[in-house]
């Protein structure tokens, strides 16, 4: 199966590059609604080229998510079946942009492929994470030597895995003259912290898009509440409000991380019990959630923060937007368009990135981040 359609855009191709000097980064997150995919050149600096959100196949896409929020695999036959699904769809959105950008495959050097998180157990006995999208198959199916499988090293060596984007954030948005933050909107949220002297610190504040979607999806049939429109039509809950935000994760102090398995509707349900909340209202009150949670967090960690730069599919939505500027008063809260980077790309950007990193030899994580014992060059080759 493959992805069907596009959507988003970014960034006019200004110029035939140089052979071998681009990367291309790709990502399907948290809330699985499309495969970003961007085309980047970092020197003589970092440039999106082109960038393109491709949809899933709605059947493909459905099973992931199921998964995504605790489902059970039938059999390892789907399982395995699935991951080279998954790799098929990556490798087609991928051909996809390359076709559009006019370039030729030779023309880059590798592939940054993140995948598609079906699970996340970075606390448990035996910790793991998994992202499906078989390396093998995108190398094979595009010619293009691709890096793939990044998080699973973190967590081997005691780390979160996640978040992996601080590294590139601070790579491209730190400046010593103010604390500052990166805020990516995901399905989850999360912080990288970036200080004018220090640490770089980053850790997830729960969850962003992915409750918001879900609930929408459930309640009008659209697969998101397009500019916060479901949610300004409710009230907030104050008492729902302080359930949801009574959840023991929210409390845990960093490094931290989590996903669907964590934050889904049953959680939601449960929460409510046999409240009659209005749809709506539950629909406020969880954007309001995503607002609080971020705030608290910042306030918690970084109280000294100016501005805090936002990334993800939530910059679009302007009532998310206002909460946190609300919640966050005296702190700019604005776009990562502002300092030059797509914010629907960041990450598809981040992942370009990080290939470069693992091809380098060079570490993509950050042991302040994820809590990992040390330095860790990330991901595994698979060659053209």
């Amino acid at each position: 199966m493959t992805p069907a359609g596009g959507r988003r855009s970014g960034g006019p191709l200004a110029r035939k590059p140089a052979l071998g000097d681009l990367y291309l980064g790709m990502i399907s997150g948290t809330s699985a609604d499309g495969i970003d995919v961007a085309l980047v050149r970092f020197d003589p600096e970092p440039q999106l080229l082109l960038g393109r959100t491709y949809r899933w196949d709605d059947q493909l896409r459905n099973r992931l998510i199921e998964l995504g929020q605790g489902g059970q695999a039938t059999s390892l036959d789907e399982l395995g079946e699935l991951d080279v699904q998954v790799g098929q769809a990556f490798a087609h959105a991928a051909g996809r942009l390359i076709t559009q950008s006019g370039l030729d495959r030779t023309q880059v050097r590798a592939i940054g492929s993140h995948g598609q998180t079906v699970r996340h157990r970075p606390d448990g006995t035996f910790p793991f994470t998994w992202q499906m999208g078989d390396g093998n198959v995108i190398a094979e199916r595009t010619g293009i030597a691709t890096v793939a499988d990044f998080r699973r090293r973190d967590v081997a060596a005691g780390g979160q895995g996640a978040p992996l984007m601080p590294a590139f954030h601070a790579a491209m948005l730190h400046a010593p003259s103010e604390d500052r933050a990166v805020l990516n909107l995901g399905g989850i949220g999360n912080l990288t912290l970036l200080p004018a002297s220090g640490a770089v610190r980053g850790f997830d504040t729960g969850p962003a898009n992915a409750l918001l979607d879900a609930w929408c999806e459930r309640h009008t049939g659209q697969a998101f509440d397009a500019g916060g429109a479901f949610a300004a039509s409710g009230q907030v809950d104050g008492a729902l409000l302080d359930t949801l935000l009574g959840e023991p994760w929210f409390a845990l102090p960093p490094p931290k991380s989590t996903g669907r398995e964590q934050f889904h509707l049953a959680w939601v349900q449960a929460k409510l019990g046999k409240s009659g909340a209005a749809a709506a209202d539950v629909q406020a009150t969880l954007l309001e959630l995503s607002a609080v949670t971020v705030a608290d967090a910042l306030r918690a960690t970084q109280p000294d923060t100016k501005r805090v730069m936002v990334c993800g599919g939530g910059v679009h939505n302007p009532l998310l937007m206002q909460r946190l500027a609300t919640h966050l008063s005296g702190i700019t809260v604005e776009s990562t368009q502002v300092h030059g980077l797509h914010p629907d790309y960041v990450e598809a950007m981040g992942f370009a990135w990080l290939a470069r990193e693992t091809l380098a030899g060079r570490p993509g994580n950050l042991p302040s981040v994820s809590g990992a014992k040390g330095l860790r060059v990330l991901g595994a080759l698979y060659p053209a």
